[in-house]
């Protein structure tokens, strides 16, 4: 149920994309205290995506879940800007990211709703 959707402009080898995605769906699993069977990570490549009027190396996340403790934000911010820094090497202050709490009847899965 939790999806992180990752859009950037930084260019990963397909060896990157898939660490990557392994460490990002065990962090959000951990930081939402999720079952990892339940999250998606989607990670999109853009070249063409600018921010404060240039191209530089930039992200913007959009997170969602079933749940999602709007008291706890800051901290989830600073944990995913540390895994985009860390993995991507994007500055924190390159990455935009959005919170969204979704209600169960909202959120389809096999054939029916959480």
């Amino acid at each position: 149920m939790p999806v992180l959707k990752i859009q950037t402009n930084t260019e990963l080898t397909l060896t990157a994309r898939s660490a990557f995605l392994t460490q990002a769906s065990s962090t959000l699993a951990n930081m939402l205290g999720k079952p990892e069977r339940y999250v998606m990570i989607v990670l999109e490549i853009n070249d063409t995506m600018s921010f404060a009027g240039n191209g530089s190396p930039l992200a913007y996340l959009e997170l969602k879940s079933i749940g999602l403790p709007i008291d706890r934000t800051t901290e989830f911010s600073k944990t995913l800007s540390n895994l985009i820094t860390e993995h991507l090497q994007i500055p924190a202050d390159r990455v935009y990211i959005e919170f969204a709490d979704a209600q169960r009847h909202m959120w389809g899965w096999n054939g029916g709703t959480f």
